[in-house]
């Protein structure tokens, strides 16, 4: 489905159940919506679930030009108007886990709780090294260019190695993402920093999730720090999971989420 929002076409699914309290999820640079169908099962009998894909990526449109927290903000708030969404718990991962903690500071009066996973407040030099790399292989080849590169740096060998299907289909979300919308978001990011706007500032309950493998994308130490940083919050490293730590460890990360999110009602 897709609706106005924010000036572009932007592509969301709705599941579970109607009437019930509900839980955004906003994905990462070079996925799609498809990539928390995982955590439906443990949640669509409890919760009303909204999962948008981020500009330029998956079913929503790709403007030119770099983009910037303040617009990735405003397409989630624009989806929420549109739905008549009033508050909701928030999930982000990565690029996503980002945006729901600008959101977190920005708007805590929309939100019913936060989980951002795998993701910071602020890009490092060693982070943003990786990316002109990436920029200049898809300038040239293409998505398919950086698709290998990329799933290999998400998931630990011994998950790659026991998953070949699951490789491909998250291989294919990074196929289907619009070039504008990768080196757009990849903008995004390297112009990542909340410090100024304080992280301290976020009002809501709020759960931090990293896969305890991730050791470059949102690793425990940066997810505690920024839970030590929160009031009230705190921290679950995933066991068994790297980045993508929902797709790697479904059980263990549904275990988290579910388990926070019903505390909430």
């Amino acid at each position: 489905m897709q609706v106005e929002a924010n000036g572009i076409r932007i592509n969301y699914e709705i599941d579970g159940r109607a009437g019930a309290p509900w839980v955004t999820f906003i994905t990462g640079i070079a996925n799609d919506t498809t990539m928390w169908e995982g955590q439906l099962p443990e949640l669509e009998m409890d919760f009303h679930i909204l999962r948008i894909d981020s500009r330029g990526h998956g079913g929503s449109e790709a403007t030119e030009g770099d983009y910037d927290f303040d617009m990735l903000i405003g397409d989630v708030l624009g989806v929420w108007d549109a739905l008549d969404i009033q508050k909701t718990h928030l999930v982000g991962l990565g690029l996503g886990g980002s945006t729901s903690i600008g959101i977190g500071i920005r708007h805590s009066d929309r939100l019913l709780s936060l989980v951002p996973t795998a993701c910071r407040a602020i890009m490092t030099p060693e982070l943003a090294s990786r990316w002109p790399g990436l920029v200049s292989a898809a300038k040239e080849g293409g998505m398919e260019a950086v698709a290998e590169t990329t799933v290999q740096r998400w998931f630990t060998e011994q998950f790659k190695i026991a998953n070949p299907g699951m490789l491909e289909s998250v291989r294919n979300q990074i196929r289907g993402t619009a070039l504008n919308g990768y080196f757009g978001c990849i903008a995004a990011f390297m112009s990542l920093d909340f410090t100024p706007e304080g992280v301290e500032n976020i009002s809501v309950p709020t759960q931090f999730i990293s896969g305890v493998d991730d050791h470059s994308g949102g690793p425990s130490d940066v997810m505690q720090a920024l839970a030590d940083t929160v009031p009230g919050a705190v921290h679950t490293a995933v066991p068994h999971a790297a980045h993508i730590c929902n797709i790697q460890n479904p059980p263990g990360y549904n275990q988290v989420l579910g388990k926070f999110l019903r505390s909430q009602k």
